[in-house]
């Protein structure tokens, strides 16, 4: 069953988990295939299942510690490090991917294991210093050839835009941070494996992969195949990825969880990513770009098939939106806006930054998406989180499977055909422009395009529908721009001073919903 709901094993589940507990020999608590007598240690997605299972059952194990150069490796050296293209894993396979390792220090001081799986077999894929190129100062103070006891996370190579050159399409880096491209794709937003007690009072927790197993892809084949063991403080995981690069990237997804205590917030399929200012949101940047962000808005689409458009915020001060939904459809983080000149960054190309959308798979149940947005003065911060937020509480001892599909690529919009999404939004003071007495309201101007509504005339029989709380609407206009398929919703809004106020807003006419539902969140200060 696939559910992010806590549900008891059932009898087939239980059958496969006895089986691989009587393999459980050839696999270490530590998360590391032990030798077989045949020197060959068998692998699975249950027996890793069942590993992460027990290992629930016992607290987080300590870190290990990393000694000599690695210890000591900062920033700067740290940048001077590359992976030698030459020393790829799968290179001389005949394949289409190739495996690139990330090297420890810095940040990513506790090792993480990577083993290839052949056959159901696990071996672990060691790496030493051979494997990479030390530059400056690094070059003679690094012992040449010396193993290393682990990486910081690998990648993965294909030929994504070109056929004779294998790009990057995929990484995982750092916790259970990952991210992958689409074709023509820049690195923008990431995704995580799991997100504890994000954004609330306490500290948050932040499980991270300690080991991963890749399948080795056949000749020819166009996907490939990974497993992770996830482990923290409160939970232990089995994560299984399949992989199939393309226009727009797909990953399928499923986590097997298991808690070792009750969880405050489980965000579930968490997506992070950076909004510093836009449209709709210019702050008070003395930049000569007029838009900085990996993404625009947050998208959800309910069971009924509403489509909720949410444009992203740099806030005051912390905020955060829960949006509620039964078996959602899908929620995301968008790069709708695909023009250089809306940007003008030659050199970050933020036009050409992923989407990405989180297809559930199964019933999902109740719960919410929720949205954290976090104050930044700096485009290297991330500062944008949004995860599905399961109803039910999560306790100790208690199990979960999800499963869900990762789409990263451009992701144009698909309401459907009849359904006109949004183009843009823009704020800015209320009352009439041009003139200096300043209402104490603040105005939304919402552009709405294509579908039916787009084919309309400027005469149609449609009107707005705008519902506010903790505020008020002081005049909304909706109209058809001249010469366009689009429309234009002019709101102004009043609230009261510290307010936080939530508006919704859509066009309807001849008894149908026309538009994706726009929603802001407007912090009165």
């Amino acid at each position: 069953m696939n559910s992010v709901r806590p549900r008891a094993v059932g009898r087939r589940q239980a059958l496969r988990l006895l089986s691989a507990t009587t393999m459980l020999s050839t696999l270490g608590m530590t998360g590391l295939p032990l030798r077989a007598q045949s020197d060959a240690p068998a692998f699975s997605f249950d027996m890793l299942s069942e590993q992460m299972r027990q290992r629930s059952k016992a607290p987080q194990p300590a870190p290990e510690e990393v000694e000599g150069f690695l210890a000591g490796l900062d920033y700067d050296g740290y940048q001077r490090i590359r992976f030698r293209p030459e020393m790829a894993r799968w290179r001389d396979v005949g394949g289409l991917f190739q495996v690139h390792a990330f090297h420890m220090g810095w940040l990513y001081k506790e090792p993480v294991r990577i083993y290839e799986v052949v056959d159901g077999a696990a071996r672990e894929m060691t790496f030493t210093t051979a494997d990479f190129e030390y530059h400056g100062p690094l070059k003679d103070q690094v012992p040449a050839d010396t193993p290393m006891p682990g990486v910081a996370g690998f990648r993965l190579n294909t030929p994504l835009n070109s056929a004779d050159r294998f790009d990057e399409v995929v990484a995982f880096l750092g916790a259970s941070y990952f991210r992958a491209l689409g074709r023509g794709n820049f690195y923008g937003l990431s995704a995580r494996g799991l997100a504890v007690n994000t954004g609330l009072s306490g500290a948050e927790e932040f499980p991270r992969f300690s080991a991963f197993y890749l399948e080795r892809p056949a000749p020819g084949a166009t996907s490939v195949v990974l497993y992770a063991a996830l482990d923290s403080k409160s939970v232990t995981g089995a994560f299984r990825f399949v992989v199939t690069p393309g226009q727009d990237t797909v990953m399928d997804v499923t986590a097997r969880l298991y808690f070792r205590a009750d969880i405050e917030q489980l965000g579930v399929a968490p997506l992070t990513s950076m909004y510093l200012f836009g449209e709709n949101d210019p702050g008070e940047f003395d930049d000569y770009r007029p838009q900085v962000h990996d993404s625009e808005a947050l998208i959800l689409r309910s069971h009924t098939g509403e489509v909720f458009y949410r444009p992203l915020n740099n806030p005051p001060k912390l905020a955060s939106s829960y949006l509620g939904s039964q078996s959602p459809r899908g929620f995301g983080l968008m790069q709708r806006d695909r023009e250089f000149d809306n940007y003008l960054d030659a050199q970050a190309h933020y036009e050409k930054r992923p989407s990405l959308m989180v297809e559930p798979r199964g019933d999902w149940g109740r719960g919410s998406v929720r949205l954290v947005e976090i104050p930044s003065d700096l485009e290297g911060n991330d500062n944008i989180v949004a995860f599905w937020v399961p109803e039910a509480p999560v306790r100790a001892g208690e199990t979960m499977e999800v499963s869900y599909r990762l789409h990263w690529g451009d992701l144009p919009p698909d309401a459907g055909e009849d359904i006109a999404h949004v183009l843009r939004t823009r704020t800015g003071e209320g009352g009439i422009s041009g003139v200096s007495d300043k209402a104490d309201r603040r105005k939304f101007v919402v552009d709405f395009a294509g579908g039916l509504l787009g084919e309309l005339s400027a005469d149609a029989k449609v009107s707005p529908s705008i519902t506010v709380s903790r505020g008020e609407v002081a005049e909304a206009v909706l109209s058809k721009i001249a010469g366009t398929k689009v429309w234009r919703l002019v709101a102004e809004i009043s609230a009261p001073a510290g307010s936080i106020v939530e508006i919704r807003a859509g066009v309807s006419g001849y008894g149908r919903n026309l538009t994706e539902s726009w929603l802001y969140q407007w912090i009165k200060e």
